[in-house]
């Protein structure tokens, strides 16, 4: 029997609703300040796979789409930070350098034919590294600008806000009316390029404003909605609290959630947009705010299930970080307290439980995932395959509806593979991995229907959850990522060895 997944999946958000009124919502920020508005992007733009997973139904490139809506009026400018590129930081989810991922944006922009106007290299003190990437930008034909720290940022606001101060930054060139101010990560200076944007453009007399996109806390939901809660989880790391915005409450008497660090940096802020702009144009972090996520949530019992298992997902993914060495062990321990506030624990994630029970069965590493029916499949090890490589192969004959007896890859096939990885590469283990499982079954079903057919259901995988009894390789984990498998780990390591490739 074959389970259609998309058919099944429940659907808690309207992505239709949702790109409407984000795009319309920005058109009246940008008529507000009279035609020209800076527009700090929070978040991913590309790939947000937290969204889509916490609000069932958001696409993960709904930003972008947006934008699309907006694209004859919108131009990017990509932020990174000179201490970054120095220090060669990486996105936790892609690997790669955020040099590197400020290169695959623009490409990605460019791709889908938004407008990418020019990159400005923040926190500038000529930092090698970073003269080295501006020159490869300029090779590239990509405008740069640099912009230089200021002496005791963000608190002395007549120094910040004069020549000495945002005066001394390069001033950016840009076309459209609405400037996307976007980073590869955390940290890169998005807030303070907006704000010297605002300065040297009400010294030439041009008329511009300052906005914030930021998906997460949605405002106009409660504070203790799991979605909000997910936030704080997927934030441990960085000490963000969700709070009630003081100042929205005081000047509308409205109820309205923020988080501490906008709601900290508020007054600052204010301040130097009243200096800049002689009024500040908001009363509170909320009203910068231009987010309106909240209102294409049309099914909340579905949304707020799957927060709660976002939030539970991520406390797996703490405690497997603080084993690897890369956080600490309280970030796990807040995220254990939000999983209470929010009313649920790792023993409502089904997959956990199957997953350890076939471990214990077999004494060896072992895999479940969860069918967009309830059904749980699970893979064990084999001297031929790994415990995720088994579980695969698994799931995909029962989406395809071929008996459990047959081999989709015949034992002939897998061990020349074998062969070629231990005696020829010197790979210690000879088990397949789930890459060289696909490209096996995809060779298979080139001349049998039978691997075809369970290779048509790849795409029925997106979305459905999994568990590992033990941390998997980064390579097993990416193709998961890929196929849109949301997947957690025990924090426990195969071996007992230091070094864990």
């Amino acid at each position: 029997m074959c389970f259609g997944v998309e058919k099944m999946k429940k659907i808690g958000f309207d992505n239709a609703k949702y790109i409407q009124l984000q795009s319309q919502n920005i058109r009246d920020r940008i008529a507000m300040f009279g035609g020209k508005l800076y527009m700090e992007f929070g978040g991913k733009l590309f790939d947000d796979y937290h969204a889509s997973r916490v609000l069932p139904g958001f696409a993960p490139d709904s930003k972008v789409k947006m934008l699309l809506e907006l694209k004859d009026d919108a131009e990017i400018v990509v932020v990174i930070n000179a201490d970054d590129i120095e220090k060669n930081k990486r996105r936790g989810d892609l690997g790669i350098t955020y040099d590197l991922d400020t290169l695959r944006l623009i490409d990605a922009f460019r791709g889908i034919g938004l407008y990418v106007g020019s990159v400005v290299i923040t926190r500038y003190t000529g930092q090698p590294s970073a003269e080295a990437f501006e020159k490869r930008l300029k090779t590239l034909g990509v405008k740069v600008y640099r912009h230089y720290p200021i002496q005791d940022y963000p608190s002395a606001i007549t120094h910040i806000v004069s020549e000495d101060g945002f005066g001394r930054n390069d001033y950016i060139e840009t076309e459209r009316r609405l400037v996307v101010v976007t980073a590869p990560g955390p940290g890169s200076g998005k807030m303070a390029t907006c704000l010297s944007q605002l300065y040297h453009e009400n010294k030439r007399g041009v008329k511009a404003g300052y906005a914030k996109f930021e998906t997460f806390p949605i405002w106009s939901i409660p504070l203790k909605h799991p979605v909000n809660i997910a936030y704080e989880a997927a934030t441990a790391d960085l000490n963000d609290v969700n709070m009630i915005d003081p100042f929205h409450l005081e000047a509308y008497g409205k109820t309205a959630v923020n988080y501490n660090r906008d709601i900290e940096i508020f007054p600052v802020l204010n301040a130097m947009l009243e200096q800049i702009l002689g009024v500040s144009p908001y009363k509170s972090p909320t009203d910068m705010g231009v987010n309106m996520a909240g209102f294409g949530i049309v099914d909340d019992e579905v949304v707020q299930a799957a927060a709660k298992q976002e939030i539970i997902r991520r406390y797996y993914s703490a405690l497997v970080s603080f084993r690897q060495g890369l956080s600490e062990q309280n970030d796990a321990s807040k995220i254990e307290l939000l999983m209470k506030q929010a009313g649920c624990s790792p023993s409502d994630r089904p997959v956990v439980a199957a997953a350890l029970k076939k471990a214990e069965e077999t004494s060896a590493p072992a895999t479940a995932i969860e069918l967009a029916n309830g059904d749980i499949i699970t893979g064990k090890t084999s001297a031929l395959l790994g415990a995720s490589s088994s579980m695969l192969l698994n799931s995909l004959k029962v989406l395809a509806g071929i008996p459990d007896n047959i081999n989709l890859i015949s034992p002939t096939i897998i061990e020349p593979i074998q062969q070629m990885k231990t005696e020829i590469l010197g790979n210690h283990n000879p088990r397949l991995h789930t890459d060289e499982v696909l490209i096996a079954l995809s060779i298979c079903a080139a001349t049998n229907d039978t691997a075809k057919k369970a290779l048509e259901q790849l795409k029925n995988l997106a979305g459905l959850e999994a568990h590992s009894t033990v941390i998997l390789s980064r390579v097993d984990e990416q193709v998961f990522r890929k196929l849109g498998v949301n997947i957690t780990f025990e924090a426990t390591y195969q071996t007992k060895k230091l070094y864990h490739a």
